[in-house]
């Protein structure tokens, strides 16, 4: 497993164990997921309040009753902001409930980092800053950060805060990839030069914030996998051949095409199947050359000005 160093001297690993969809399993065979992470290197935790009809949390929870010694080996995140009667609520009262929540479900007395899942226009960083504070005095929270923000609206939240934003989480894939167009086509007329994130992706490299990737092997808005879909068969081809140059799967090599970037980057995985999370380690771990890189990107239908 590669690592990347914060700012803060943590060393993380580049990738991520997403817990969205383990409130379906049992506790033995999530246990099993956890330590198969742990032993090959992923031992950074990724849940949100709301996973799982609300029950992700208390079956990691579960886990973490059954052997608590798993809580010292692991850094654990959870997200709140969304309110699944369909608004975002970034307020005091919510983030702090929130919190208390995760902390009670998961069996834990504090999570290494929060991260505010969805900007709130009706927020007030003041507030937001009261929570944060307020949550890290009371040993509850130790770190911070966001999700699915723009570096605007991260400049704003970050002055009014004492400690740094150290995470934004986003949603980057071979088939999703509108952080890395922009910069390739600026100043054309290209459908590739729109401006749709003010551009993250230099902004984390200028701040050194760590940029999460989500749904790194979803196409769209998750409209489902894009690794053996007849829908995309020149992006397949290239990854086939690509693949077996590097003697790896298609799926450790489009981890392998997103840690390419030279960016402090997690790769957020989802899968429930140990196999699964061993071929994404793996991926993790092989470094490009830049012909295969852009390659692939071009494969994916982008195009170099």
């Amino acid at each position: 497993m590669k690592y990347i160093e914060t700012q803060e001297g943590l060393r993380l690993p580049r990738v991520v164990l997403g817990c969205m969809r383990v409130a379906d399993m049992s506790c033995h065979d999530l246990e099993a997921l956890v330590m198969t992470a742990i032993e090959n290197g992923v031992t950074h935790v990724d849940h949100a309040d709301f996973y799982g009809n609300f029950q992700s949390e208390v079956r990691f929870g579960e886990v973490l009753a059954e052997n608590p010694a798993i809580r010292n080996q692991i850094f654990l995140q959870s997200k709140c902001g969304i309110r699944t009667a369909g608004y975002y609520d970034s307020s005091y009262a919510h983030i702090v409930e929130s919190v208390n929540n995760s902390l009670k479900k998961m069996n834990t007395e504090y999570l290494d980092c929060l991260l505010i899942h969805r900007p709130d226009v009706l927020a007030d960083v003041d507030e937001m800053a009261r929570a944060f504070e307020d949550l890290e005095k009371a040993g509850k929270v130790r770190h911070f950060g966001v999700s699915n923000h723009n570096p605007m609206q991260i400049e704003v939240l970050q002055q009014a805060l004492k400690s740094r934003l150290m995470f934004n989480q986003m949603q980057l894939s071979i088939l999703h990839t509108p952080m890395i167009d922009q910069g390739i086509n600026v100043n054309t007329r290209f459908d590739g030069a729109v401006d749709r994130d003010n551009g993250t992706l230099e902004y984390c490299k200028l701040k050194h914030i760590v940029l999460q990737t989500w749904s790194p092997f979803q196409y769209g808005f998750i409209e489902g996998p894009f690794i053996d879909n007849p829908k995309f068969p020149e992006v397949n081809r290239v990854l086939g051949e690509v693949a077996q140059k590097y003697e790896i799967s298609k799926t450790a090599l489009a981890v392998a095409w997103l840690v390419r970037l030279p960016v402090k980057l997690q790769v957020l995985s989802g899968t429930t199947k140990p196999t699964r999370l061993l071929e994404i380690v793996k991926g993790a771990g092989v470094t490009l050359e830049r012909p295969d890189w852009y390659a692939i990107y071009k494969a994916a239908g982008n195009r170099l000005p």
